[in-house]
């Protein structure tokens, strides 16, 4: 028997005996009966979350005229006109791929949430930037994070510490709901707190593990000791979540469980997509409320956009490879329209997040949302302004409402800045030609 097999049937069993997984919940608590913080930097918590959508945009239609405040709006940004003041859009950064090749669908993406392009196709050689974020900021909430696709396939997320590690998708609304409002959901605003014995049990197994993983990680080599590392990273972090889960989660003002929703079907259909995905956002909105998370990550559509018209058998990626472009329109007008059905999911992503009050302000006010696409124009694959647009205060420290060019700069500048508004301690970011330590002042509050 291999030590790997044996870390993983003693593990397994111990766990599965007390019915115990890596990535179990836990609550946040951070807010008093006033909805006013009582962390150490005395206000309210400030979330962190991705938005994803496949397949690009027109830059013609996209890409604003006008940079600084008061950008003006073509016509593939109309979505988020009621939200200009809260939304900054980013365009003509760049990933820069150091004569790598440019891998479809997955060069770009990678580039942009992890500072490193891939050698070959879904190469991850660094965390993603959520996962940085979340190792400072999501271990003090019941779920570390909570990541959605509206797509209906699990494995459309883009939450990766490594190539072999990645954080599943839910895909339905229901079991989102399931998950985070089911058997184990502790409401806030209750007056009556019992410990779950289940969580007790889990906590008692998990100090059993703690004994037998001790005595078999002292006996390893370092690189055995390196390649598990991560994997009892996942183990502490849950210890501390049980331990926290088992204390009364204080009063949050803006929580208000939510119904449940219908158990509907999933797949790439546009309206199973956009429906899914708006309930999705409002019970994700819900969740961030209720202090279950502090990081989340949405994927509309994937990177090679699967999503399809009713009764069509040609997705977006199809068609923006072989739908010729109109020479009156000078744009693929059904590839075009996929776009502007994915950036109006957006705009709904944003006004959700705003309709919920919270405090003196919204709950879109104490969080920051990185919207990001794969490639700019998905019928060339270009990896030269792939759009980014960042909607939220974050709490007051990001500034809104602004168009800022990258000319041509690297993309891993706008990862190196959130992270730095997010509170990880980063001085430069990315590999080789894309690591930079120049962060964008404009966007710093």
């Amino acid at each position: 028997m291999s030590m790997d097999f044996g870390r993983r049937t003693l593990l397994k069993g111990m766990m599965g005996g007390g019915a115990v997984m890596v990535g179990l919940p836990l609550l946040d608590c951070f807010l008093n009966t006033n909805g006013t913080a009582l962390a150490a930097g005395g206000r309210m918590p400030v979330r962190f979350g991705t938005w994803f959508w496949g397949c690009g945009m027109t830059p013609e239609r996209f890409v604003p005229h006008t940079v600084g405040a008061n950008y003006d709006i073509p016509v593939e940004l109309k979505a988020i006109e009621p939200f200009k003041d809260q939304v900054t859009v980013l365009t003509g950064f760049q990933a820069l791929l150091d004569g790598r090749s440019n891998f479809p669908h997955s060069s770009g993406n990678i580039a942009v949430r992890t500072g490193s392009a891939p050698d070959k196709p879904g190469e991850v050689k660094a965390p993603t930037i959520d996962v940085l974020i979340g190792d400072v900021m999501g271990t003090d909430t019941r779920f570390r994070s909570l990541e959605m696709t509206a797509t209906g396939d699990p494995k459309h997320s883009y939450s990766m510490r490594n190539a072999a590690v990645t954080n599943p998708s839910e895909v339905s609304p229901l079991a989102l709901y399931t998950r985070i409002f089911g058997p184990e959901f502790q409401d806030p605003n209750s007056a009556d707190f019992k410990p779950d014995p289940r969580i007790v049990l889990r906590q008692s197994v998990l100090s059993a593990i703690k004994d037998h993983r001790d005595r078999f990680e002292a006996k390893l080599g370092s690189a055995d000791k390196a390649r598990l590392d991560q994997y009892f990273t996942s183990v502490r972090q849950l210890e501390q979540q049980l331990d926290l889960q088992l204390q009364k989660p204080p009063p949050a003002e803006a929580c208000s469980i939510p119904k449940s929703p219908p158990d509907g079907t999933v797949g790439t259909d546009i309206e199973q997509a956009t429906r899914n995905h708006k309930l999705m956002a409002e019970l994700l909105a819900m969740a961030l409320a209720c202090n279950q998370t502090k990081v989340f990550n949405v994927v509309f559509s994937d990177s090679a956009s699967s999503l399809r018209r009713t009764g069509s058998s040609t997705n977006h990626h199809q068609l923006t490879h072989e739908e010729q472009i109109d020479p009156a329109l000078g744009y693929q007008p059904q590839a075009t329209w996929f776009v502007e059905q994915s950036l109006a999911a957006w705009g709904q992503f944003v006004a959700t997040l705003a309709a919920v009050k919270e405090g003196d302000g919204t709950l879109l006010d104490n969080t920051l949302v990185f919207a990001q696409s794969d490639t700019q124009f998905a019928k060339t694959h270009s990896v030269v302004g792939i759009p980014v647009m960042i909607a939220g205060k974050a709490g007051g420290r990001v500034k809104t409402g602004i168009h800022i060019a990258g000319n041509g700069d690297p993309i891993s500048r706008i990862g190196l800045t959130v992270q730095q508004i997010m509170g990880v301690t980063v001085d430069k970011w990315g590999t080789q030609s894309m690591q930079t330590g120049k962060s964008i002042g404009e966007l710093i509050a």
